[in-house]
């Protein structure tokens, strides 16, 4: 069964841009090195909860978008694999700093999860 890793990120609206740039040379960098999808996602229909809600979760201040992601491998063994050659990449490694980051990486709430149902 294919394997997860998510990501919820809080991104200034002025850095939308960027953000998808970084995004998708990341994107290239994990496809390159196995990753069978990589997906971003901006928030469109997404309301402060009473009790929890993606806003909620990462703390969005005002000018901020919350992007959803993921990124899909054939299992959890593959993504380690993955994860470590995406890491070790020196195209990756000018990406990590967070002092050049369009979002506040403190905020970023990410994971990874086994897929229960895939249709």
């Amino acid at each position: 069964m294919p394997y997860v890793d998510g990501f919820l990120v809080p991104v200034p609206q002025k850095n939308i841009d960027a953000y998808r740039e970084m995004a998708q040379k990341a994107g290239a960098i994990w496809r390159e090195h196995g990753a069978l999808q990589f997906r971003e996602c901006m928030a469109d229909d997404v309301k402060l909860g009473v009790h929890t809600s993606f806003p909620q979760a990462v703390k969005q201040e005002d000018g901020e978008l919350v992007m959803f992601s993921w990124i899909v491998y054939e299992s959890r063994e593959q993504r380690d694999i993955i994860n470590e050659k995406v890491m070790n990449d020196p195209r990756m490694k000018e990406m990590m700093d967070p002092a050049t980051f369009p979002f506040d990486g403190k905020r970023m709430i990410f994971g990874g999860f086994k897929m229960i149902v895939d249709l």
